[in-house]
C-alpha cells in the first residue's frame, strides 16, 4: 500500500541518502519516504473519450449466491436455505428478503449470475479476482485499480486509487505489484464510522503549523537544487523528485483533507448508509468520486472467518448461515444508499459500481449449518457507469452450482471495468524485465450485455 510513512530510503553513491539529507532539513515530520515513491511507469494505449469513475465493493469471504441474489425456492430445503425470495421493482427479478431496499432499486443495477473460476482458497481467489491472473511465484500482478491508476492518472491533488477502510490481511491482489509502489493504492487504514475518524497521513501533527510546513517545503526546494546535476543524468532520481512533489501536494492539500471529512455529511444521511464500517466507507467513497478520485476499493471486512464475514462455514457459533441476518441489512443499506446518493447527485452515470466476493458458496448446507467455498458459481452486481439496470446476465443451474449459460470469468469482469473506464483492452503494462504484459488476455471481451450490447 502507498503509505507516506514507510521505513526505507534511497542510498547515494557516498552511502548517504536523500531521506537522510532531507531529514536534516526538518522534512521528517511529513512522514514521506522517497524510495517508496520510485517506480517504472506503466505503458500502453490508454484512454478513449470516456471519463468514468469506479467504486469496487469487495465482499471478502464470498457471499452465498443462493441466499442473496440467485435463490432457488423450488430446490430441496438443504439447498434453498432459510431465506425467501421477494419481488423487485423489475418484473421477473427476485432477490433475497435480506435486501428489501435493494428490491426497490433493481432498475438501477444488473446481476451477473454466472461468474465462476477454479480457485477454492481465499488468498489465491482474492488474487485472481482482483488482478485477473492466477497467483504465480516470481511475478506480482497489479490490482485492477492500481493498473487503472497507472494508465489514467489523477485529476486533482487526491490520489487516483484509494483503498478503504483497511487492506486484506492476506494482502493478495491488493498492491500495484510489478508496476511499483508509486502505483499502490492510497490506504486509509482507519474506520470512518468512528467519532474521531481522520486520515493520519493527510494531517500533519497538530504542533506543526502551516507556516512551518511551508518553510519545510521551501527548504526542500533549496535542497533539490543542490541535486540538479546529479539528477540530470539519473532518470530514477528525476522520477523520485516528481513523486516527492506529488506526495507533498497530497499531504498539504486542503482539498484532500476536506474530501475525507465525513463529519460534514448530514446525520440522517449517515444513518441511512448505516453506522458501521462498511456503510460509512460507502458514504466516504461517494465523497471521493465526487471530488475526482477515479477508483475507490472498499474491502467489506479485512479477512475471512470470525463473526463478521461472508465466510459462513458454520464451523463456529459465529459463522452459520444465520450470520447473514446482520450482514444482509448492512450491505443492503450501504449499497442502496450509495446508488441512491450517486443518482440524486447526478454521479451514477459516470460512476461504475461493482460488488462481488472472491467466490460463491456450496449449494448444499453442510452439517455445521453453513456453506463452504464454491468458486464454480457466484453472482456479481454492476450499477452505473453506463450499465443498463434492471437485467440479469447469465444464469445458474437449478441448484446454483454452476453456470447454465453465459459463463463469466475474472478477466471478463476486469475487461468490463477497464472498458467502462475508457481503457483500451489492447493496452500493455510494462512488466518484469521490461516485458509487455497485456491488461487482459487476447480474446477476452467485456460483458457487453451490461451496456445494452
Amino acid at each position: 500500500m502507498l503509505r507516506l510513512d514507510g521505513p526505507q530510503s534511497v542510498p547515494f553513491c557516498d552511502g548517504s541518502s536523500r531521506r537522510d539529507f532531507l531529514h536534516a532539513g526538518s522534512l521528517a515530520f511529513l512522514g514521506l519516504t522517497l524510495s517508496d515513491l520510485i517506480s517504472l511507469k506503466a505503458r500502453g494505449t490508454v484512454r478513449s473519450e470516456k471519463d468514468i469513475n469506479c467504486i469496487f465493493l469487495f465482499l471478502v469471504g464470498g457471499p452465498s449466491q443462493i441466499d442473496t441474489w440467485d435463490l432457488k425456492p423450488d430446490a430441496p430445503a438443504e439447498i434453498r436455505g432459510p431465506y425467501k425470495p421477494i419481488p423487485t421493482n423489475v418484473s421477473g427479478i427476485r432477490i433475497s428478503e435480506l435486501f428489501p431496499r435493494m428490491a426497490k432499486q433493481a432498475d438501477k443495477y444488473a446481476l451477473v449470475r454466472s461468474f465462476h473460476h477454479q480457485i477454492n482458497a481465499h488468498p489465491l481467489a482474492h488474487h485472481v479476482v482482483l488482478t485477473g491472473r492466477p497467483f504465480s511465484p516470481g511475478i506480482s500482478h497489479p490490482n485492477m485499480g492500481c493498473a487503472a491508476q497507472s494508465l489514467i492518472g489523477s485529476r486533482s491533488d487526491l490520489p487516483s486509487h484509494i483503498m478503504l477502510p483497511v487492506a486484506l490481511r492476506s494482502r493478495m491482489g491488493q498492491s500495484a505489484g510489478f508496476l511499483g509502489k508509486t502505483n499502490d493504492p492510497f490506504l486509509i487504514d482507519s474506520d470512518p464510522s468512528t467519532p474521531d475518524f481522520r486520515v493520519r497521513d493527510l494531517v500533519p501533527p497538530e504542533y506543526i503549523s502551516a507556516t512551518r510546513v511551508q518553510r519545510a517545503d521551501n527548504f526542500r526546494k533549496l535542497v533539490d537544487s543542490s541535486f540538479q546535476r546529479f539528477e540530470q543524468g539519473n532518470p530514477d532520481t528525476k522520477l523520485m523528485s516528481s513523486s516527492f512533489s506529488q506526495a507533498y501536494r497530497i499531504v498539504s492539500s486542503s482539498e484532500a483533507r476536506e474530501a475525507f471529512d465525513i463529519h460534514q455529511e448530514p446525520e440522517k444521511l449517515r444513518d441511512r448508509y448505516g453506522r458501521n464500517r462498511f456503510g460509512q466507507s460507502c458514504l466516504l467513497a461517494r465523497r471521493l468520486v465526487e471530488r475526482s478520485v477515479r477508483f475507490v476499493t472498499i474491502n467489506m471486512f479485512d479477512d475471512f472467518g470470525g463473526a463478521s464475514t461472508w465466510d459462513i462455514h458454520g464451523s463456529s457459533p459465529f459463522s452459520p448461515i444465520s450470520a447473514l441476518d446482520s450482514l444482509g441489512p448492512m450491505f443492503d443499506n450501504g449499497f442502496t444508499s450509495l446508488i441512491e446518493d450517486l443518482s440524486n447527485r447526478g454521479l451514477l452515470d459516470q460512476t461504475l459500481v461493482v460488488a462481488m466476493g472472491e467466490f460463491g458458496r456450496t449449494p448444499k448446507i453442510n452439517p455445521a449449518g453453513g456453506r463452504d467455498h464454491w468458486p464454480f458459481c457466484a453472482t456479481v452486481l454492476f450499477a452505473g457507469g453506463g450499465v443498463v439496470g434492471g437485467q440479469v446476465v447469465g444464469s445458474s443451474d437449478q441448484t446454483a452450482a454452476e453456470p447454465r449459460d453465459r459463463p463469466v470469468g475474472p478477466q471478463e469482469v476486469l475487461a468490463t471495468i477497464y472498458q467502462a473506464l475508457g481503457i483500451n483492452l489492447h493496452t500493455e503494462l510494462l512488466g518484469p524485465q521490461n516485458r509487455p504484459v497485456p491488461i487482459v488476455d487476447i480474446g477476452v471481451e467485456p460483458i457487453s450485455e451490461l451496456f445494452g450490447g
